[in-house]
């Protein structure tokens, strides 16, 4: 996709929810993991799913109020694509999962193909407990494979970029969400 086709597809989008409305989601997002993991004895393991999950664990990294070790991993399904593929492994966590409380931070629960593979993987790996944080979760009228234990915002079933996720591998950056406008009848 071209710089025009890109800027194209942003200036017929639909504002979803506003960057202010991010920012706020994140803050209270911040506050409900530390209420959950601030008293651990063990401080968790926090993993960042590559590519989307960047834009979300930038901003509430920070904002967490206990000590953790933080690693990535990169599992994806789209490929810059707007249908998704089967789960392809790009990367794994360096950091040892066996025995630990971790906790997975990602731009968007859609499906769920992805995050419940990822789950199941670090599950099967030995971790004691995974629990899945995430930006938003897109309401698809259908059961998913996994549920978030922590959600900012709720987006309905378009497609959606911005806050890391993509649109043909552009606006990742954009601090607001917007859809994809939707092709006339």
């Amino acid at each position: 996709m071209t710089p025009a086709e890109a800027r194209r597809i942003l200036s017929r989008a639909e504002l979803i929810h506003s960057a202010d409305a991010v920012t706020r989601a994140i803050d209270r997002l911040a506050v409900d993991i530390t209420e959950r993991l601030a008293g651990d004895d063990d401080y968790p393991l926090v993993l960042t799913v590559m590519g989307g999950g960047v834009f979300f664990a930038g901003q509430v990294l920070p904002k967490l109020a206990f000590p953790l070790e933080c690693d990535y991993l990169h599992a994806t399904r789209y490929r810059n694509t707007l249908q998704g593929q089967g789960v392809a492994w790009v990367a794994t966590p360096r950091a040892a999962v066996r025995d630990r409380r971790v906790l997975v931070l990602d731009d968007i629960l859609d499906e769920g193909i992805t995050l419940a593979a990822i789950k199941d993987r670090l599950l099967d790996q030995g971790a004691r407990d995974c629990l899945i944080a995430v930006l938003t979760d897109k309401e698809i009228g259908a059961p998913k494979p996994v549920e978030a234990d922590f959600v900012g915002l709720r987006l309905p079933d378009r497609y959606v970029f911005g806050c890391g996720m993509d649109v043909r591998g552009a606006w990742r950056n954009l601090p607001a969400i917007y859809a994809v406008a939707e092709a006339a009848s």
